[in-house]
């Protein structure tokens, strides 16, 4: 190597810059794995945390279902309500005479009817949803009439709230909310039962209006004298049978009805006397009178029962 060639040695400054410059990218790349670290750990915590709640709100809701199970309303027969114990009438002062069967020339009649005394009362009942016109219409014209031949033991009448028109009240489910409001009353005063049941259909909210909200139907509740009004007004509330209502209308809904062999509820009202279903008017007390009437007469014809006969007395 001759003399005047010199060694290829950085200087000192180009030194420093190198190993500023090796410094800096060393730092970068510290500082971009700090950031991912930092990163991965804040999405971990974040789907802990997710995963927290989710198991928290699981907990909570198997909680609810274990420490509150589906309630059911007392006193039913096949999600009927029997009544006997009228406390509301509505209508004329004048309670209508008991369906009789038709009468003979002789004056005697032919058909047994309907008493107290006989095994073969008509057994009416009465698929109700409270927000339907013409369940209304129903109970206005025949609430008497229905009461009399009751006092009389001439019929037994069982009235079975369903929920038909849940979707027609704005969203409120008035239909639904009532049915389990009726239930209630069942449950906890059934003596007050028929009244509740005959003030929701007199007075009715109209469909597509939002209906009585739930403080209203216990203070109607509360109207009609119930007993045990705190624990009606906490299940109304409280919607405690609200799902009874809608297992009540499903059943309903599949069939068959409450003394019938085939039937399935498909309108409401739906009114079956003796396993049959009634498709007059459900204004006109008079046309629904001969339909019981030829309801109990044929259960007549079918199981014979003994005719009272009349005594002859002599004649001065």
């Amino acid at each position: 190597m001759s003399s005047d060639e010199t060694p290829n040695v950085p200087t000192p400054r180009n030194s420093r810059e190198a190993v500023r410059e090796k410094a800096q990218k060393v730092h970068a790349q510290q500082s971009r794995a700090r950031l991912m670290r930092r990163i991965i750990i804040g999405a971990v915590a974040v789907a802990v945390v997710a995963v927290g709640a989710i198991g928290t709100a699981v907990t909570l809701a198997v909680s609810a279902q274990v420490s509150k199970p589906k309630l059911t309303p007392t006193g039913m027969e096949s999600d009927g309500v029997v009544v006997t114990d009228i406390t509301a009438v509505a209508g004329s002062d004048e309670v209508p005479a008991t369906p009789s069967a038709e009468q003979t020339d002789a004056g005697a009649s032919t058909e047994p009817t309907p008493s107290a005394t006989s095994s073969d009362k008509v057994d009416i009942h009465v698929y109700v949803d409270y927000l339907s016109p013409d369940a209304g219409k129903f109970e206005r014209a025949n609430a008497r009439q229905l009461a009399g031949w009751i006092g009389e033991g001439a019929v037994t009448v069982s009235y079975h709230p369903v929920a038909l028109l849940t979707a027609s009240s704005n969203g409120t489910k008035y239909s639904l909310r009532s049915a389990a409001a009726a239930a209630c009353v069942a449950t906890h005063s059934p003596a007050q039962f028929y009244a509740f049941n005959h003030d929701l259909l007199d007075d009715q909210p109209e469909v597509g209006s939002d209906g009585m909200s739930d403080e209203d139907l216990a203070n109607l509740a509360a109207a009609v004298g119930t007993d045990n009004t705190k624990a009606v007004r906490s299940c109304i509330e409280n919607g405690d049978f609200v799902g009874w209502a809608k297992e009540a209308t499903t059943r309903a809904l599949d069939g068959p009805l409450a003394g019938s062999k085939d039937l399935m509820l498909n309108t409401a009202p739906m009114i079956v006397a003796n396993g049959e279903a009634y498709v007059g008017a459900f204004d006109d007390p008079a046309e629904f009178s001969q339909f019981v009437l030829s309801v109990a007469s044929d259960a007549s014809r079918a199981t014979p029962s003994p005719t009272p006969t009349s005594t002859t007395t002599p004649a001065p």
